[in-house]
């Protein structure tokens, strides 16, 4: 059962669905209800149980098993069929806008958060205001880097307003291991429909590496009290922050951290990247730089999902740094969304 206040967003809800259950395994959607409030919307309940029942469940082991292998050969070979079967360019107004093109637009969830904001960096590590942190060299685990806050803002802003038109297929566009059920099927259909690849592909990358793992269940613990071996690896999944320090003689911030990343889901981002992303980007971008492509959806995940501002000063310092490594020139994918883990270098 669901229950939606949001009359517009229950009519998504069941669009969404009719358009996916055309490609994808959803449950059945046996009654829509208008009720006192809002929307009851009735669906076959699959099965479930305490730690059962999602891709959450198999990401939350100590190492990856032969059924975790076979949930995401099966995930990679139901999205590469249907999106290689209905991808095609779109205006950017014909797109699924809910995740990235509502955010980015003037009162969408940047304003919200960012607009005419201004905050420190990391009050009692880095007490630097965001708005200056861009005069400084970040020395990030001897990577030299920049990030311009307000630049930033208005780079992806602009990237959201032009009508370019973008590479879409049918997909559930907000593909969470808590929105991906086992056996494979797909919940929450609110933003279903011709969404954005890339998009789709930032989506799960950036949630199965950061957000599932450890943001979410840090700031949202209720999401998860059905599925509570999820809290037993946050502390696996939650990057490491070590030394950081500042040479104001040559404007230099010094930050190290150990990145880390369970092996389940270092597995999970290596068989999506690898059977899903690298195969349907050899059809559709030959010989295009997948950084630039994916670059702006990760970066709107990574500020329009939380606002930095309320994460605790280390979280959103670890949260800048992987803003400023994804901004970078050198922003590889590929290594980026499953790391290895490395102890921080030496100060």
């Amino acid at each position: 059962m669901k229950y939606t206040r949001d009359p517009a967003e229950a009519r998504e809800e069941i669009r969404g669905h009719a358009v996916l259950a055309r490609h994808y395994r959803v449950p059945a959607l046996h009654a829509r209800l208008r009720v006192p409030g809002g929307y009851l919307l009735a669906y076959d309940r699959l099965p479930s149980g305490r730690n059962l029942g999602l891709l959450l469940d198999l990401l939350n082991t100590h190492e990856p098993n032969s059924e975790l292998l076979a949930y995401l050969q099966q995930l990679a070979t139901a999205y590469r069929d249907v999106i290689l079967t209905t991808a095609r360019p779109a205006d950017p107004d014909l797109v699924v806008r809910k995740l990235y093109w509502d955010r980015a637009a003037p009162g969408g969830r940047l304003d919200t958060y960012y607009n005419a904001a201004d905050f420190l960096v990391a009050d009692g590590i880095l007490d630097i205001p965001i708005s200056h942190l861009g005069a400084y060299t970040l020395n990030i685990n001897g990577q030299q880097l920049q990030l311009d806050w307000a630049t930033t803002l208005g780079w992806l802003r602009t990237h959201f307003s032009t009508t370019k038109p973008v590479w879409t297929a049918i997909t559930q566009g907000d593909p969470t291991d808590v929105n991906l059920a086992h056996p494979l099927a797909w919940f929450d259909y609110d933003t279903a429909g011709h969404n954005s690849i890339a998009g789709e592909f930032a989506n799960f990358l950036w949630y199965v590496s950061a957000l599932g793992g450890w943001l979410v269940p840090t700031y949202n613990p209720a999401a998860f009290l059905d599925h509570p071996a999820t809290f037993d690896h946050v502390p696996a999944n939650t990057p490491q922050l070590g030394p950081v320090s500042i040479d104001r003689g040559t404007r230099t911030v010094h930050i190290d951290y150990t990145p880390r990343l369970t092996a389940s889901r270092r597995t999970a981002v290596t068989a999506y990247w690898q059977q899903l992303v690298q195969p349907v980007a050899a059809h559709l971008w030959a010989g295009t730089d997948l950084a630039d492509l994916l670059r702006p959806y990760l970066v709107m995940r990574i500020l329009g999902v939380y606002n930095l501002a309320q994460l605790t000063p280390e979280d959103r310092l670890l949260l800048l740094v992987r803003l400023a490594e994804a901004m970078s020139p050198t922003f590889d994918p590929a290594t980026y969304f499953s790391p290895l883990e490395s102890p921080c270098p030496a100060p």
